[in-house]
C-alpha cells in the first residue's frame, strides 16, 4: 500500500503493530482506531487555527514581526516535521507542536496573501475544509475505490509535481524560472487545479491506510502519527488553494 504523502505509509503502521504485538498484553496501551485518529486530527487543526489566528494578530499589529513568524514557523514545522517521520514514538508530542508551528507560518502566509486580495483567506479556508469533508464522504461511500492502479496514479502523479517544485527552486537559485505554471495565466491557473485535484486525492489514500493502519492493530500512539500525517496533507491542499485563488484574482 502506497500513498502520495511522504509520510504516510502502510509500513510505518505495519512496523508499529509488529512492535506493539511483541509486548506482553499488559504492557499494552491499547490499539489504533481511526475514530481515533479523527479525534486527534481535530486536535492538531484546533492547534492549528488557534496558532494561526495568533500570528495573524501579531503581525497586524507589528508588521514587523511577520517575517519571524514565518520563518520560525516554516523552520520550526520542518524540524518537528522530520523528527515525527524519522521518531515515530514522539508523535503524542510533536505532532501537536508540528501543529502549532505550521499554524504560525501559515497565519504569516495568510496575511501576506489578504493584504494583496482581500477575503481570499476565508474562500481558501472554507475551500479546504469543504475539500476534506466531501473527500471524507467519497470515501465513506467507496464512490472512489483506492484500488492499487488508483494508487499508483496518484502517487505518480504526486512524485511529478514534487519534481517539479524541486526543479523550480533550483532554478530560482540561479535567478531563473520555470515558464508558464507560476504566473496567472490560463496554464499557470490549470496547473495550479491540478495540484489541488491531487492534493485532494491524497486524501483520500490517506483516510484508507489509516483504517488500514486500524485494521493492523496498530498501537494508540499511532493515531497521533495519522493525525500528523493528516495535517501534512491539508497543510499542502490549503497553500495551494491560496495560489490558485490568488491567480484567478489576479486576472480581474
Amino acid at each position: 500500500m502506497r500513498t502520495g504523502n511522504p509520510t504516510l505509509s502502510a509500513k510505518a503502521f505495519q512496523a508499529a503493530a509488529l512492535r506493539g504485538r511483541e509486548r506482553a498484553a499488559p504492557e499494552r496501551a491499547g490499539t489504533m482506531t481511526a475514530q481515533g485518529a479523527a479525534t486527534r486530527t481535530l486536535v492538531l487543526i484546533f492547534l492549528a487555527v488557534v496558532a494561526g489566528a495568533w500570528s495573524w494578530h501579531i503581525s497586524t499589529v507589528r508588521p514587523e514581526t511577520l517575517p519571524g513568524w514565518l520563518w520560525g514557523g516554516l523552520i520550526g514545522g520542518l524540524v518537528l516535521a522530520l523528527a515525527t517521520i524519522f521518531k515515530k514514538t514522539w508523535a503524542p508530542v510533536t505532532a501537536p507542536l508540528y501543529a502549532l508551528a505550521e499554524g504560525l507560518c501559515l497565519g504569516a502566509v495568510s496575511m501576506l496573501f489578504d493584504r494583496q486580495w482581500p477575503g481570499i483567506v476565508p474562500q481558501a479556508v472554507g475551500l479546504t475544509f469543504g475539500i476534506l469533508a466531501v473527500m471524507l464522504l467519497v470515501y465513506k461511500l467507496r464512490i472512489v475505490r483506492v484500488t492499487e492502479r488508483f494508487r499508483m496514479g496518484v502517487v505518480a502523479a504526486t512524485g511529478g509535481i514534487c519534481l517539479v517544485y524541486l526543479v523550480s527552486i533550483a532554478l530560482n537559485l540561479f535567478g531563473m524560472n520555470v515558464p508558464y505554471i507560476h504566473g496567472s495565466g490560463w496554464i499557470g491557473i490549470g496547473f495550479s487545479a491540478f495540484v489541488v485535484v491531487i492534493a485532494s486525492l491524497n486524501l483520500v489514500l490517506d483516510f484508507d491506510l489509516i483504517e488500514q493502519g486500524a485494521a493492523m492493530g496498530a498501537p494508540k500512539r499511532m493515531e497521533w502519527y495519522a493525525a500528523f500525517a493528516l495535517m501534512v496533507t491539508l497543510v499542502w491542499l490549503y497553500l495551494e488553494i491560496l495560489r490558485l485563488l490568488a491567480k484567478l484574482n489576479s486576472r480581474r
